[in-house]
């Protein structure tokens, strides 16, 4: 499930169902949403259709009066009701900061403030998601980019449902998925120029994990947060939002099927990449970046070899990239062999084992090929992944202690080979 709802106007709508709790079960989805300014929506478009066609019912606006008024409110209608809570109490111009600041201390520290100050706010929006999900009714939240008062807001939900807190800075993190966009709209309203902040509009895992240590520093844990400053019964609150929001995992998925991938497919792949850079960031695999792999990249790996989209139904599952060559790790060798990159599974949604099975289809067109051997490397310093690939029946040949991958940073990989019968 992507998570990233297309609008044309809006760039950081995103469905939070799917999220696994700690019990097992999962966040139901199309019932939570997040986004950016909701204001930005017109009547009789085809955003406005999108957007009813969610079912909401239930619209919270954190912004400042000041931010309604100079760029408006979402458009009235009988189908939900319209609630404005302003949670941040001291304004300050991200824009106009100075190069020098780090987002991650920086604002985690005006999260904090939010959390103090805003608690009038914060409670009265808690208590509005618990009834919307007692009614069984969608709700959306949202500020001017859906990113800091939005994210603050999702985090102490997330907390509350029991996802675990790599989940909830990987949550924070998937807006920098919609930066650029943001960027583009932030010029377009002041002439072309760009903010002196090279950190605007961005969500680096830090500034959400610095946030949670901070709070649970100072209360224990967010159920001690919402008991000791919010005034509300964390645990009877907490057990309305489980109750309603969460439901058991899915024990069947319809089997995974394969389409070969075509340039109209870039940008998917380039998106799917991305969300699991963040994924692996959020949990302290430093591999992946956010916006290495390009549009570019994918289609030239469709020319060059070929990219394989895995669905289970109608949702995406996973992709892989299979090469015919690879000098950077290899060297040169004989056409024996097809070499296995990108192997990208869906965040949070794909079937159990969609890893392996993307495997085993990849070695399945090696096969075909009439080559002998499937190889493939991963980072010297992943050996969990390492382990995963031996556990799959590849065997370590070597270690390529400078690969590079065009990026200008050669890097050891450890180098796997599979004799396919």
């Amino acid at each position: 499930m992507d998570r990233h709802i297309r609008f044309d106007a809006l760039h950081n709508v995103r469905d939070l169902g799917g999220y696994r709790a700690a019990d097992g079960r999962r966040i139901r989805p199309r019932r939570l949403y997040r986004a950016d300014s909701l204001g930005k929506l017109t009547r009789d478009t085809p955003d406005w259709s999108r957007f009813l066609s969610l079912g909401i019912r239930t619209v919270i606006d954190l912004r400042y009066d000041w931010e309604i008024e100079a760029r408006g409110r979402i458009p009235r209608d009988d189908s939900f009701t319209y609630h404005h809570l302003s949670i941040e109490h001291r304004p300050y111009n991200q824009a106009a900061l100075g190069p020098h600041i780090d987002p991650g201390p920086y604002l985690a520290e005006r999260f904090m403030e939010v959390a103090e100050d805003g608690t009038k706010e914060i409670r009265q929006a808690l208590e509005l998601v618990a009834e919307a999900a007692q009614s069984d009714t969608p709700l959306a939240f949202h500020c001017a980019s859906g990113k800091d008062r939005t994210g603050e807001l999702a985090a102490l939900i997330l907390s509350l449902l029991g996802v675990d807190e790599r989940t909830i800075i990987e949550d924070f993190s998937l807006t920098e998925l919609a930066t650029a966009s943001l960027l583009a709209d932030w010029r377009a309203r002041n002439d072309g120029r760009s903010p002196t902040w090279p950190g605007f509009a961005r969500a680096p895992e830090s500034v959400m994990r610095l946030f949670l240590q901070s709070l649970t520093t100072r209360y224990g844990s967010v159920e001690g947060y919402v008991t000791k400053a919010l005034g509300l019964d964390a645990e009877t609150l907490t057990a309305k939002l489980r109750e309603n929001l969460l439901e058991p995992a899915p024990t069947t998925w319809a089997p995974l099927t394969y389409r070969r991938a075509t340039p109209a497919d870039a940008k998917t792949l380039v998106h799917l990449r991305d969300s699991l850079s963040l994924w692996m960031l959020a949990r302290g695999i430093d591999q992946w970046k956010p916006q290495e792999k390009t549009e570019a990249h994918f289609i030239t790996r469709m020319q060059e070899g070929e990219v394989w989209l895995a669905h289970t139904g109608d949702t995406l599952a996973g992709a892989y990239e299979l090469w015919w060559t690879d000098e950077a790790a290899w060297g040169p060798r004989p056409s024996d062999a097809g070499y296995i990159h990108r192997l990208m599974t869906t965040p949070h949604t794909a079937p159990p084992h969609t890893g392996r099975q993307l495997l085993t289809h990849a070695e399945s067109r090696i096969t075909q090929s009439a080559r002998p051997y499937a190889r493939l490397d991963c980072l010297s310093t992943n050996p969990r992944l390492r382990t995963y690939y031996e556990s799959a029946g590849y065997t370590v040949v070597g270690e390529q202690p400078t690969k590079d991958g065009g990026l200008g940073s050669p890097y050891a990989v450890t180098l796997l080979e599979k004799r396919l019968g």
